[in-house]
Parts: structure tokens; C-alpha cells; sequence
């Protein structure tokens, strides 16, 4: 026969209820202890990122800017007048002398304004010859009347001398010594005057002759005008060099200040770079640079810094020093490098993607064995084309990520995988 047990369903329940607590104060606990656990940082494939030690010693601060080669010496060379162009006598990319013909202009009327003034200035110049001449004959009369009047004084002046003698002795009344003498001072008087009436004369005649020698000038300054604008239709080079440039056609008609021509000395050039205006405030004229062709690297010493900016970059003019290499000529691409200064015993690292001159950046930090990075702030200093100074935050020896990092913005660890 069964027999009934009694309390086993309880006993069962109270065995349930303890194991549930048991495993709902697990459970609880394990939760917990996820929970303060840290995400597992992401891992990085170390062919994907760039990195770069940190060093100690001489760190020199170079900026770096494209440019152009441009001749030194450049002429543009303008119409002088009217005209209408005839001739293209030579081409661009043609060596010329100073005075080889490059265009040849035409305007009637300059040339016969140019024939005008000859003929006027040759009037201009008879004119002063026959008035120089009747001048120098009104001269010459006016010295012969002085001429006359001071003989006859020096002549009146003997013989009141000799009447006086004569006088003295008794001979002739003492009356007529009295009117030799009287009109011995008359003379004297009328010596005197013709005298400064003659300076007057000379000083009148002088002015005359000035004042056609200024109309003369004024045609010959005319003249000169005329034929400079008449020359001006035969446009030549003016310089030894290649013409670059010539920006008209035939038929067209040029106003004076067109510009007709360029030409430039190949053999004497000079670097144009564009350097970022953040960066050329610390250049300045006299530092030593290098220029590179493409074809060969030329040193060079900077000249001259545009005071305006354009387009984000500043003009520098770099001198060029030494033989060019070959193939170097006018409008010809090329990178400039400027010594702005060395440091000396300074900390520095290649420069990371981003960070500017004088700002604190976030940088990985690499362990020792290279398997994880962390997070750290660097102070950077001064900056150089491919270099930058390290103020504070890493030390001698340290290797840190350069590459491009934005994607772990959110990480302070990086698991490097190699």
C-alpha cells in the first residue's frame, strides 16, 4: 500500500526559490562586472598608419612654395602714337639685338607732322642766324660812336692840358685854357654816358638773342618729338634677347601706351614663389633658398617679399646664384625651399597630418613593443617644411602615429596589428 509523504512539494518549492535567488544574485553580479569592464580598443593594421620618432639636436625651419622662373630683365615696349600695323617682321621665340625690327607701323600724319617740324626748325634756325648777325652789326655801330666820343675826349683832355701850360706861361689868355677845360668835361660826360649806353645795348641785345634761342629750342624740342613718333612706327627691340610677346595683329589700329612687344634676357632669371601667408611672416630679405627645376637644384638668396597677399600666398623673389641647369627658362614650374633658421638642441618629430605652428594636438602614443597607442597631448612649437618642434608631451625616443587619426576620434587606445 502507498504512503503518503508528507512536506517533499515544500521542501521542492524552498529548493527552487534558493537555487532562482542564487542564480538571479550571479547573474547580477556578472552584469555588474561587465559593465565596468572597458570596450576592447580597435585594431589598427600597422601597414595602415605612419609613424615617426622623436628627436633631439639641430631641427632647421625651412618654408616651402611653388613658383615660376621670370626673366630679371623684361621689356614691354608701347606704341609711341597712332598707327596701324603693316608688318610683323619677326616672330615670338626669336633672338634679337637691341636693334632688330619687330613691327613695322604706318600714320600719315605723323610722318608729315614729323616733315613739318624739320621744315620749321630750319626757319627757326636762320632766323636766329640773320637776327645774331643784325644784332652783332647794331653792336658794332654802337661801339664805334663810343669809339669816336672817347677820342675826342682824350683829344679835348690834351688840349685843355696844353692850354693850361700855355696859360701859366703867358702865352694865350687864361679864357681859352678855361674853355679847352669845359669842353674837356663835356666830353668826359658824353664818354661816360655812351659808356653805360652800351652796356644797356649789350644787355639788350642778349636778351634778344635769349629770347630766339627759346623759340629755337621750342622747334628743335618739337622736332625731336616729331621724329621720336616717326621712329616710334619702325618698333624695334631695344634690348638683347627673345621676344616673348606680340600681341598684335596686322590691320590693327594701336593707341599710344599699347604695349606691341616683350622681350626678355633668357640668360638671366630669378624664382617667383608663392609661399602660404601663414608661413611667410617669417621670412625675410637675405635668406638663402633653394630652387629646385626639376632638371637640377640651384641656390639662390631672397630679394624681395610682395607686401600684398593674393590668393592665400605671398609673392617672394628668389636670386638666383650660380649656372643654370639646362633646360631652365622663362615660365618654367618650380619648388623653392627658404632657410628661415636652425635650431639647436631642440626636440622635433615629422610633422603629424594636422597641427599648426604653436597649438597642442592629440597624438597616439606607441608602446614599446609597438602592439597598442594611447592617447596623449603634445605641445608643438616652430614648424619646418617637414619637421616640427616638440615643447612638451613626448620625449626623446618616443614613437607617435603622423597619419590621419580622425576616424579614432572617440579612441584613447589603438591596438596596432602587424
Amino acid at each position: 500500500m502507498d504512503v503518503k509523504r508528507e512536506g517533499v512539494v515544500e521542501a521542492k518549492r524552498r529548493r527552487r526559490m534558493i537555487l532562482g535567488s542564487i542564480g538571479a544574485v550571479i547573474l547580477a553580479l556578472i552584469v555588474a562586472g561587465l559593465a565596468r569592464l572597458e570596450p576592447a580598443p580597435p585594431t589598427v593594421r600597422a601597414s595602415e598608419i605612419y609613424t615617426g620618432k622623436v628627436e633631439r639636436g639641430e631641427m632647421l625651419r625651412q618654408v616651402r612654395g611653388p613658383g615660376t622662373l621670370v626673366p630679371v630683365e623684361i621689356r614691354w615696349i608701347p606704341a609711341r602714337t597712332n598707327g596701324t600695323v603693316e608688318r610683323r617682321v619677326v616672330l615670338p621665340g626669336a633672338v634679337v639685338t637691341a636693334d632688330t625690327v619687330i613691327l613695322e607701323l604706318s600714320n600719315p600724319e605723323v610722318q608729315q607732322a614729323a616733315q613739318d617740324a624739320r621744315l620749321d626748325l630750319r626757319a627757326a634756325e636762320a632766323d636766329y642766324a640773320d637776327l645774331a648777325i643784325q644784332l652783332q652789326r647794331q653792336l658794332l655801330n654802337e661801339r664805334a660812336n663810343a669809339a669816336r666820343v672817347e677820342s675826342d675826349y682824350r683829344q679835348a683832355l690834351l688840349q685843355a692840358e696844353a692850354d693850361g701850360i700855355l696859360t701859366k706861361d703867358g702865352l694865350i689868355p687864361a679864357l681859352t685854357a678855361r674853355l679847352s677845360q669845359l669842353r674837356a668835361d663835356e666830353l668826359a660826360n658824353r664818354n661816360q654816358i655812351e659808356v653805360d649806353r652800351l652796356a644797356i645795348i649789350q644787355k639788350s641785345l642778349d636778351a634778344q638773342l635769349r629770347a630766339r634761342q627759346a623759340r629755337l629750342d621750342q622747334s628743335q624740342a618739337l622736332y625731336q618729338l616729331r621724329q621720336s613718333q616717326a621712329a616710334g612706327l619702325m618698333v624695334v627691340a631695344g634690348i638683347d634677347g627673345v621676344l616673348q610677346q606680340v600681341p598684335v595683329e596686322v590691320g590693327q589700329q594701336v593707341a599710344p601706351g599699347t604695349n606691341l612687344a616683350r622681350v626678355a634676357r633668357p640668360d638671366k632669371l630669378k624664382a617667383e614663389l608663392r609661399i602660404a601667408e601663414t608661413q611667410a611672416k617669417d621670412v625675410v630679405v637675405g635668406l638663402d633658398a633653394l630652387v629646385d627645376t626639376r632638371n637640377g637644384v640651384v641656390p639662390g638668396r631672397v630679394v624681395r617679399i610682395d607686401p600684398a597677399v593674393q590668393n592665400g600666398s605671398v609673392t617672394v623673389d628668389i636670386e638666383l646664384i650660380g649656372e643654370l641647369p639646362r633646360g631652365a627658362r622663362p615660365d618654367l614650374s618650380v619648388d623653392g625651399t627658404v632657410e628661415l633658421e636652425r635650431l639647436e638642441d631642440v626636440l622635433y618629430v615629422n610633422r603629424p597630418a594636422f597641427g599648426q605652428a604653436e597649438s597642442n594636438v592629440s597624438l597616439f602614443l606607441l608602446t614599446p613593443n609597438g602592439s597598442e597607442a594611447s592617447r596623449v597631448t603634445v605641445e608643438l612649437g616652430r614648424t619646418s617644411v617637414r619637421t616640427v618642434e616638440v615643447r612638451s608631451g613626448l620625449r626623446e625616443g618616443d614613437e607617435v602615429i603622423l597619419s590621419d587619426t580622425s576616424r579614432w576620434s572617440d579612441e584613447e587606445r589603438l591596438r596596432i596589428n602587424s
